[in-house]
């Protein structure tokens, strides 16, 4: 995975289905990594089972903005509409799969939000 900028913002994945007139914004947030984990998806098998992961992390990549799309259409738009992943997306969606992560970890480099807390080892 290509490395990030320090607050880099990933920019989401917008499919346009021009047949339909409609947009598919695919991006994730912690709410949806925890609905991943919880099915027991984890990233780093994509790269062991690209033929498995990778149409699963694009299923859930819809989750966040569009929960009720299917499997099914997600697989069709993947196959049937997009004809497979175009270069760069797999590498996209890996990316905004683990920018919610960032949430976890105080970044050294820059302040705090709201810092209501302060934390002493």
């Amino acid at each position: 995975m290509a490395s990030k900028e320090v607050n880099e913002v990933v920019k989401p994945i917008i499919l346009h289905d021009e047949e339909n007139q409609r947009d598919y914004t695919l991006e994730f947030d912690r709410e949806t990594v925890q609905w991943c984990e919880q099915r027991g998806f984890k990233v780093e098998d994509v790269g062991d089972y690209p033929l498995t992961k990778v149409p699963e992390l694009f299923f859930y990549a819809f989750r966040m903005h569009h929960k009720n799309v299917s499997r099914e259409k997600t697989n069709r738009i993947l196959f049937d509409d997009l004809g497979g992943m175009p270069e760069g997306m797999l590498e996209r969606l890996i990316q905004l799969y683990s920018a919610p992560y960032d949430a976890l970890t105080a970044n050294k480099d820059a302040a705090p939000k709201n810092p209501k807390m302060t934390v002493e080892f």
